[in-house]
C-alpha cells in the first residue's frame, strides 16, 4: 500500500452529498464522506493558531544579482577563501533518506558556498551559514524553474576563469522526485554536465542499462552518506 495519498488516489467523484475516491491498484471506489466530514469538524473545533515570530529567510537571488558579485567571487576563489561551490537542490518528498541534504549542507567546510533551488531547499534554507568576505555561504536561487539562473551563473564563472563548466570548483548534488525534474536533468545532460550526485533514489526511467550509459558518459553517482560524498569531492 502506498504511503502517499497522491500515489493511491487518481480519481474522485461526487454523488449528491457523498464523496468517493478510487484507488490506483485495485480500481475500487471508496466512500470518504464520513472521513472528510469528521476531519472538517475536527478542524473547526481546533483553537485558532497563535502568532509566532519566525525567522527571516532571504531567497530568490537572480543570476544578475549573484553575478554582480562576480569580481568578489573570483577574487575569493583565487585567494583560496572559497574552495568549492555545491549546488544542492531539486525536489523534496517524504521518503526516508532526504535528511541527507540537510546533513551535507551542515557538514560542508566553511570555505564552501552552497547554491540551492527547488523544493529540496526547504530542508536547509533556514540555516545560518554565514558569509565569506560578504558573499553569502547559502545562496537561494528560488524554485526549480530558476535552474536557468544556476546555469547562467555556472556559464559566466566558467567564462571568467576561461575553463569549461566541468572544470569549475562546482559539484551538483540533486534531490530527485520526477515530474518536470526530468526536463531539468535532461537539460543538464545536454549541456554535458558531469559528476552529478543524485538521490535518494534514481529516476524511475533509469534502468540498469541507462544507468551504465550515464555513468560511463557523465559520471553520474548515487549519493551515499554526507561524510563519504564530501570526502569524495574535497579529498
Amino acid at each position: 500500500m502506498a504511503s502517499d495519498i497522491n500515489e493511491v488516489i487518481n480519481e474522485a467523484k461526487v454523488r449528491g452529498k457523498r464523496i468517493f475516491f478510487r484507488d490506483v491498484e485495485y480500481r475500487n471506489w471508496y466512500d470518504y464522506t464520513l472521513v472528510l466530514v469528521n476531519l472538517i469538524e475536527k478542524a473547526k473545533a481546533c483553537p485558532a493558531l497563535t502568532d509566532k515570530d519566525g525567522k527571516t529567510v532571504v531567497t530568490g537571488f537572480h543570476h544578475k544579482t549573484v553575478l554582480g558579485l562576480a569580481d568578489k567571487i573570483i577574487a575569493a576563489v583565487k585567494e583560496g577563501k572559497i574552495r568549492r561551490f555545491f549546488l544542492v537542490g531539486g525536489c523534496d518528498g517524504a521518503k526516508a533518506g532526504r535528511n541527507y541534504y540537510t546533513e551535507i549542507v551542515e557538514k560542508l567546510p566553511r570555505d564552501c558556498v552552497v547554491l540551492t533551488l527547488g523544493c529540496g531547499k526547504y530542508r536547509f534554507n533556514n540555516l545560518d551559514l554565514g558569509d565569506i568576505d560578504g558573499i553569502p555561504r547559502l545562496i537561494d536561487l528560488g524554485q526549480c524553474n530558476n535552474a536557468y539562473s544556476a546555469i547562467q551563473i555556472a556559464a559566466a564563472l566558467a567564462g571568467a576563469f576561461n575553463v569549461g563548466v566541468n572544470d569549475l570548483p562546482l559539484t551538483l548534488v540533486l534531490s530527485w522526485f520526477e515530474q518536470k525534474a526530468v526536463a531539468i536533468l535532461l537539460t543538464l545532460l545536454s549541456l554535458d554536465i558531469k559528476n552529478m550526485f543524485i538521490g535518494p533514489t534514481l529516476p524511475a526511467f533509469i534502468t540498469p542499462n541507462v544507468l551504465k550509459v550515464l555513468q560511463d558518459n557523465y559520471s553520474i553517482r548515487l549519493i551515499t552518506t554526507p561524510d563519504e560524498d564530501i570526502k569524495a569531492v574535497l579529498g
